[in-house]
Order: C-alpha cells, then structure tokens, then sequence
C-alpha cells in the first residue's frame, strides 16, 4: 500500500480494516484527494492527518441500518426466549419446556446506545413490536421517532434490553466498564452491533457468572476473528455472531452502490456524501 500511494489520487480502503490510512500513509499520498471506505466504521484511519491535508473520507454511513437493526431485534429474542439454549439441551436429548424464565419483548423497556442510522433503525423496530424504546447520543436528536432522550446512566439503569449501535471513538472506548454494566438492571441482557473495544469483556463475563445480567449477544470484538482461545467461546450466557449483522445480499448491494456514487461524484468535481472528518465534500483532485 506505502508503495502504491505516492500516485494514487483516490483510495478505496479495504473491507477487513487492517490496511489503513495513518499519519506515515497520508505521508506518502502526495496526490491523495478522496478517501472512501466500504463501511460504516472508519476504524484505524488518522481522520485528523486526513483533514490536515484537506482529503475528505466517507464511509458507506446508513446501507447496512436495516440489516443490523434486524439482528439486534432477532438476538434480543433469541436471548429472552432463550432459543438457543432451548434448541442446545433437546439436541441433548432434553425437554426443556419449564428450564428457562422466558420473557416477551412486547412492553419491555429497551434503551439504545447511539442514535444514528442503525440506532434509529432499532428504534422505529423495536417500537413496532410494543416496547417502550429509549435513547442516548452524545448528540439528542429532535427526530427520534417517539423514542425518548435519557442520560447514558439513566439509560442503562431503566433498560432491559440494551443495544450499543454507537461508533468508537476515544470517548467510547470502554465505555461499559464493570461500573456502568452493574448499573444495568438484574436479568437484563446487552446487544453489542457497534465495536468489541466499548465493552469491557471481562466485565461482562463477571456480570454474566454473577447472574446479575441474564445474557449477551455479540456482534463485534476487541480481536477479530475471535481468537480460539477466548473465553467468550464457552460462555453459555452469550449468543455469539461473526461480526456479520450486515452481512445480507440487499445491503452488500447498498454498499457497492454508494460507494460507485461517491467515486464517480468524486471524478466528476459533485459533492460526495458521508464525509466524517469534516473535510469540504467538493473533491479537488491534485
């Protein structure tokens, strides 16, 4: 990639995250005019080394909302109705009918970490299945949708389902600590779609032997792929997904389309959209 950028006047970034635009990169990228990345998150690039050399970044911002609101709102039922246990113990032989303290979604109250498109996503879902739907941002919204501005602790403390659809940043990184999940009301459960980095997994793990939280679903890790070894893997208490909410057909269609957009937005001197460092949208090629 270093040898590629002294000619490069766009780059695409990569799907896995681990070929990124740092400090030493944007160096070596004279040329470089526009930045677009295949997802969301925008993970690992110097947004600010970007900035300072007036290159815009966008991401694919909103193409995967539908997909990854829906595995939250199917994980939480799974871990209410606990289908995945059920379906564990009759492979086993069992009949577990009476084993577990199934809860109904409908009128549970379900707060939600984040409020951009998957955040209200999950919103306008969850709301359409009769729970009482809540939110933080670090920005309140004016159009929440029915979905009522809480502060984070009193969030957490008044959810019983809790869905992080936020991004990471320096401020996010750790935010569930052992401090705020025990915040979190007894046999609630967590729903991780944003970044592995904001919860504390260790933490988690105690809450979950402790039985204070009744379970997690996973989406995201701190390492990824999940090391083999990790103790996330025998943890009964959690419903573990291959950072894959997104992955669908009509949302890997979405993706490519924004993408082709921006880059022939960027060629053709438009604006491009999803701009996340703050950069003029106005690609001025060098």
């Amino acid at each position: 990639m270093i040898d590629a950028l002294p000619d490069a006047d766009i780059v695409v970034g990569d799907w896995s995250g681990a070929l990124v635009l740092d400090a030493e990169a944007v160096r070596h990228a004279p040329r470089l005019s526009f930045v677009q990345q295949p997802s969301v998150g925008v993970d690992g690039h110097d947004l600010e080394a970007l900035a300072k050399a007036d290159v815009p970044v966008s991401n694919t911002a909103g193409v995967n909302a539908d997909a990854v609101s829906e595995w939250c709102l199917a994980a939480s039922l799974a871990l209410l109705r606990h289908l995945p246990d059920a379906d564990r113990e009759m492979r086993a032989g069992g009949w577990p009918q009476f084993t577990f303290q199934r809860r109904e979604l409908a009128g549970a109250r379900v707060g939600i970490v984040g409020f951009g498109p998957v955040g209200a996503a999950c919103a306008r879902m969850f709301g359409a299945l009769g729970c009482r739907v809540s939110y933080w941002s670090r920005t309140p919204r004016p159009d929440a949708g029915g979905a009522a501005y809480l502060e984070l602790d009193e969030l957490t403390a008044s959810s019983d389902v809790l869905v992080l659809a936020i991004a990471l940043a320096d401020e996010t990184r750790g935010l569930f600590d052992a401090v705020r999940l025990s915040r979190m009301p007894r046999g609630a459960v967590l729903i991780n779609a944003a970044r592995g980095p904001i919860v504390d997994d260790c933490a988690l793990l105690s809450a979950l032997e402790s039985g204070h939280l009744a379970g997690a679903a996973l989406d995201v890790y701190d390492t990824e792929p999940l090391a083999a070894a990790d103790p996330l893997r025998a943890a009964e208490k959690v419903l573990l997904s291959p950072h894959a909410a997104a992955v669908t057909p009509e949302a890997s269609g979405r993706l490519i389309q924004c993408v082709l957009d921006n880059l022939a937005a960027a060629v053709e001197g438009r604006p491009v959209v999803n701009v996340v460092n703050g950069v003029d949208p106005v690609v001025r090629r060098r």
